[in-house]
Formats: C-alpha cells, structure tokens, sequence
C-alpha cells in the first residue's frame, strides 16, 4: 500500500509539471506569435483599404477594375490615359486592355503627350513641387509614406515631368477631375497596376479636349465624361 501511494503521489507531481510546462510553452507561443507581425510593413497598416478589397467594392461599377475589349496599335504594357472619360488601359494585346478608373487633372491642369515609366516606388514619400508649394503655400514639405500619405500605396515617376501615377487616401476623387495633373488610382487597383508595369513602359496621355484620336474613339462613351469638379483648397487629396 505504501509503494503505492508514493507510485501515485508520483505520478500525480508529473502530471503537474506537464501541464505546467505546456501552460508555459502555449504563452510563450502566443507571445512570441503576437510580435511576429512586421511592424514595418505598411500595406497591413489599419484602415489601408488595399488589402480588403473596401475600394473597389465602394466605387461606380463603371470604374471598377476590369478587361474590356479595345483596339489600338500600342503594344502590351502601354498605358493610354483616357483623359475625358477618366479611365486607365493597361493594353494587353489581341485588342483587349485592363481599364481603371481614375482621378485626372481639374480645369486648367489637364496635359496631353507620350512619357515613359522611369522610376516606381512602394509607400511614396511626398514632396510637393515647388510650383504646387507656390500656389498653395501652406502645404507641408515633406509627408512620409503611409496610408495617410495622398500619394497611397504605389507611384509610377513619369520621365520629364512633376507627374505621377499613384495611388490616393481619397478614393472618393476617383471618377472626377481634381488633381493638380497626376493620375490618381484606388489603392488597390494602383498595387495592381504597379505589378504589371515596367520601367521603360510606354504612356499615353490624351488631351481632355480636340479632335478624337485613334485611342481616344476607341474609348467606351461615358455620360460622365466631361463631368467637373470644383476645387476645395483644403482638401490635401485634391491638390497633388
């Protein structure tokens, strides 16, 4: 009897230990687990619609990210920049391109021309020009990446010029015509875009007013094309 309860008193303080042991170990893990997020990475930052897919699913079904069928003698990996009617094509071949929806430049800051991709950047920095900081001095000099950056999530660098591709803190200025002549993209379709385009890549900016050109009629007509927007000086998004 006596061999037996000291078997038991045993087995009873071995016990305790493994689940004391595993008890340990499960904190430890979940320790561990809960700093193993990369606090550095932006595009999981809260609020960064770009990951969930909130953007998208909040804009007119006519901007939304999609292949339609467009003929045009640019070859794949051209951007043509519809100005009129705010669209984005990422041409594919075979008479068939991705379009986006935009935000392009308010009146008097539209532009027109052939550029190329020179440079393309993850979470830009921003600086604004120094002729945006002579028309609207109270902007700040510098803003640094981030999903509360109006460059949002990506920039294409437009050889040449001040002008960029990006992505936008406002998606609600996609559709209309705003900025200070940079093509603004929700930031999911502007991540999108990025991993599909190469420097060197050719880009196509259609005048907002003249005489069609071959792209240009190839374009889907859109009731909003010609659409307006009045500008609101203190609103940071609509002036870049």
């Amino acid at each position: 009897m006596a061999m037996r309860a000291v078997m038991a008193r045993s087995s009873l303080a071995t016990s305790v230990m493994v689940v004391a042991t595993c008890l340990w170990y499960g904190a430890a893990q979940a320790q561990s687990f809960g700093f193993s997020q990369p606090l550095q990475d932006r595009s999981a930052a809260p609020g960064v619609a770009a990951e969930t897919g909130e953007e998208d699913a909040a804009l007119d079904p006519r901007l939304r990210r999609q292949v339609v069928a467009y003929p045009t003698d640019e070859a794949p990996g051209t951007i043509i920049i519809d100005t009129p009617h705010t669209y984005l094509y990422f041409v594919l071949g075979n008479g068939r391109a991705i379009r986006y929806g935009i935000g392009v430049g308010r009146e008097g800051f539209t532009w027109s021309g052939v550029k190329t991709v020179t440079r393309k950047a993850e979470w830009p920095d921003w600086i604004p020009p120094q002729e945006m900081i002579a028309r609207q001095p109270y902007l700040p000099r510098f803003v640094a990446g981030g999903p509360g950056n109006p460059l949002g999530a990506r920039a294409l660098y437009l050889g040449g010029t001040a002008y960029r591709i990006h992505g936008t803190n406002d998606p609600s200025t996609i559709g209309k015509h705003v900025s200070s002549g940079c093509i603004r993209l929700t930031n999911e379709d502007v991540i999108d875009l990025y991993e599909r385009v190469r420097i060197g890549a050719k880009v196509v900016v259609l005048p907002q007013v003249g005489a069609p050109t071959r792209a240009a009629s190839a374009a889907r007509p859109s009731a909003r094309g010609g659409e307006r927007m009045s500008f609101n000086a203190g609103s940071l998004p609509a002036l870049y």
